[in-house]
């Protein structure tokens, strides 16, 4: 059974315990002050391990029914203050370029997006082709500048989520699987490929629900609207004609010369590639950080605070 003096040190640890983080940092003095209690009145040492264990019991249990927490050092805004948002939103992406596992928030400096068919013809015919992209890592996000921000209400499904970012340059990492016919010319191809999307501009519009869970409020997309504008497009495919490098060379230079037309015909494809791979970099953050826990506390000044 815990003396008086190890049930007192257990209370002030539990009452300054608000978090699972805080949970963490208190801990270790809190080892220390009952190691020194220990020597200065004899407390039996089983006596002090079912203290320690209990203490670290409870922060395991904090840490299981707490959600995640944004970063002390980022700025948390109120509902709806758009020029708050952007400065955040900057912020986090400059001072974790690297990501944030706790938050879901994967690196942004190469971040990998699901595997995209952008043709899928049927196999007959004089003309057919498919291609398929896999490994597809996209690198420069850590780069992004926010622009525009609109939505975030308290009642987020009130109004849409506008998201509004450019970068100076985007590149995507590949391996592409290529199966076709042209009239007697035959392909059946895999190698890497490189595109290089410069002054890459995109805006998110983003719908959404909320889910409720122990007790807080956690978005989940149900729709999201990419629209995607650049300046220049520059790709280089690996084994385009394996039979022929001066045939792969040649056909390069001919996107790549045509840059804006050979865009237009894949955009269609590639926005799906991008919604995807946008929806999983802010569905996992959704998932894990509670949507009330973003922002500061709703105030009325007439009232007090709105909720809780």
């Amino acid at each position: 059974m815990l003396d008086r003096h190890s049930i007192v040190i257990l209370q002030l640890s539990f009452d300054q315990c608000q978090s699972r983080f805080q949970c963490l940092n208190i801990i270790k003095p809190t080892i220390r002050i009952v190691t020194k209690v220990k020597s200065s009145t004899n407390i039996q040492l089983k006596s002090m391990n079912k203290l320690l264990t209990i203490i670290w019991l409870y922060c395991i249990c904090i840490g299981a029914s707490l959600a995640a927490e944004l970063p002390e050092d980022i700025e948390r805004c109120r509902f709806g203050d758009s020029p708050c948002l952007v400065r955040t939103l900057n912020d986090l992406i400059k001072r974790y370029p690297k990501g944030i596992p706790e938050i879901g928030l994967p690196p942004l400096d190469k971040y990998s997006f699901p595997d995209t068919s952008v043709l899928d013809s049927p196999y007959r015919g004089p003309i057919w082709m498919t291609f398929h992209m896999r490994d597809n890592v996209h690198k420069g996000f850590n780069n992004a500048t926010v622009t525009h921000v609109e939505g975030f209400l308290q009642d987020p499904t009130k109004q849409q989520i506008i998201l509004k970012a450019r970068l100076p340059r985007l590149v995507h990492d590949a391996t592409y699987d290529m199966q076709g016919r042209f009239m007697l010319f035959v392909m059946n191809t895999t190698g890497t490929l490189q595109s290089d999307f410069q002054n890459f501009r995109v805006t998110l519009t983003i719908k959404v629900i909320l889910e409720y869970r122990n007790n807080k409020r956690y978005l989940n997309i149900y729709d999201m609207v990419p629209v995607i504008d650049l300046d220049r497009l520059i790709v280089w495919f690996d084994n385009l004609y394996r039979e022929n490098e001066d045939v792969t060379i040649a056909l390069n230079n001919s996107f790549n010369k045509h840059w804006l037309e050979f865009w237009n015909e894949l955009e269609p494809a590639l926005l799906r590639s991008f919604t995807a791979g946008f929806t999983v970099l802010l569905s996992t953050v959704f998932e894990k950080v509670a949507y009330d826990d973003m922002f500061l506390p709703d105030i009325d000044i007439r009232i007090g605070y709105r909720d809780d």
